[in-house]
């Protein structure tokens, strides 16, 4: 019996029986009385092996996963576990992780009518890409008695890759177009002025903009008309992201890359959407993926397998290059999206001109990120010397990251800086402004 396994009550009740052997070389009437619990022990155990290994006793179970894990993000997984023993039966169950979570004390506990089933739900959150495997699901059942388990291997092992946030390219979808919506500070941005895509005319309703009074077919239909106007289409937007070692940081777990690889599928999706055209570059030393802006029907399932594929690289970034693929990659004005850091105005400094050089031909919005670590630290209260000292240094970066966006708007650049978890927000609503305002 090879799935034979002792539980701690047997541990406790032949613990006991020892301490009452040993009082019986003192004590002689204590000695027959451990005797006779002794055997009944040896007869319960018997019985519960009986009970257990017996041939109609029989557990299963079948793990339920989604086709891919998204990354980051809560992904439920639930194990259907049916009992078809005709006796009740409490059930620990450990499922085998993949290695990557490095959870080695999983377990659930759970108790089973004879014939009953239950689903057993729990969340996991990967941090990294790639594949992922699972192996079987041990299922350790013991009856009341509860003196031996009996482990069962239910769930086929099996592997599934985490991919970039599928959730929650779906969550902002959902807010960017739901026009009631008002969660997480996505904003409904006032369209500035209109562009030149005519849509129709329609009845001058009140709130509408005077200025798009139609006079000739107001004076054809005796009624005030308006010209509608629709945003314009096909616009070409690029996520260009640096994969270069300062977007290894991590923050809550997860790397500065994969903040920009979520956000560029978030917002390559709502690019689609709003009939633009969404394009992918991925640079550091080297150019990465290219893929050229289009709104095809599978322009979105390219850029999540081109962004799975990524990993960011120990060198640093080749701006040069990037100015070169930029120039022959993408035709024609276009709205580019830039995920990199900048840690000081010196590596700000190195890449300016650069910056400058793509911004003369195209709208460059160049996103980096707030050190929230080093924003909690500023906020501590402090006692010593060397922690105001300390302290003083942090308060000096943060104000030399806040530089650096004035540094960029001054030399005309579009800037976001984010915390590394509002990035995709923040991105989006800039989008959003841009298009609103016609820049695009």
């Amino acid at each position: 019996m090879r799935n034979l396994y002792l539980s701690n009550r047997f541990f406790y009740l032949f613990g006991l029986l020892a301490v009452l052997f040993a009082l019986g070389y003192v004590v002689p009437t204590m000695y027959l009385v451990s005797m006779a619990m002794f055997c009944t022990a040896v007869a319960f155990v018997i019985a519960d092996v009986l009970l257990l290994f017996g041939k109609k006793v029989r557990v299963t179970a079948e793990r339920r996963l989604p086709k891919l894990l998204s990354l980051s993000d809560e992904n439920k997984v639930v194990l259907q576990i049916a009992n078809h023993s005709p006796r009740p039966l409490r059930l620990t169950v450990v499922d085998e992780l993949p290695v990557q979570f490095q959870l080695r004390d999983f377990e659930q506990k759970i108790g089973l009518h004879a014939g009953e089933e239950h689903s057993l739900a729990y969340e996991l959150r990967p941090l990294t890409r790639g594949e992922y495997g699972f192996g079987v699901a041990n299922i350790f059942a013991e009856t009341i008695i509860g003196l031996v388990q009996r482990r069962f291997q239910a769930a086929e092992p099996m592997e599934v890759p985490v991919y970039p946030s599928v959730i929650q390219m779906k969550h902002y979808e959902l807010l960017a177009f739901n026009r009631t919506s008002s969660q997480e500070g996505l904003r409904k941005i006032r369209r500035i002025g209109h562009s030149y895509e005519f849509d129709q005319i329609k009845n001058y309703v009140l709130g509408d903009d005077y200025r798009s009074i139609n006079w000739k077919a107001t004076s054809r239909q005796s009624k005030l008309m308006v010209n509608m106007y629709e945003d314009e289409r096909s616009q070409q937007v690029y996520c260009i992201i640096d994969k270069s070692r300062s977007m290894k940081m991590p923050f809550n777990g997860l790397s500065l890359l994969d903040y920009a690889i979520n956000t560029s599928l978030a917002i390559s999706n709502i690019i689609l959407k709003k009939y633009d055209r969404a394009g992918l570059i991925t640079f550091s030393d080297k150019i990465g993926s290219t893929i050229k802006a289009d709104r095809k029907a599978n322009q979105l399932n390219k850029i999540l397998h081109a962004l799975y594929n990524e990993k960011e690289r120990s060198l640093e970034a080749n701006y040069e290059l990037l100015y070169h693929i930029a120039r022959k990659l993408i035709t024609g004005r276009s709205l580019i999206l830039l995920y990199t850091n900048f840690e000081s105005m010196y590596a700000l400094e190195r890449v300016l001109p650069m910056l400058r050089r793509i911004n003369a031909f195209h709208l460059l919005v160049v996103v980096f990120f707030e050190n929230t670590e080093i924003q909690d630290f500023v906020k501590e209260e402090t006692k010593t010397i060397e922690a105001i000292y300390t302290q003083t240094m942090a308060q000096n970066y943060l104000a030399e990251k806040s530089a650096i966006a004035h540094v960029l708007r001054q030399h005309g650049i579009q800037t976001i800086l984010t915390r590394p978890e509002d990035l995709s927000m923040n991105t989006i609503n800039k989008y959003l402004e841009l298009k609103s305002r016609g820049m695009i």
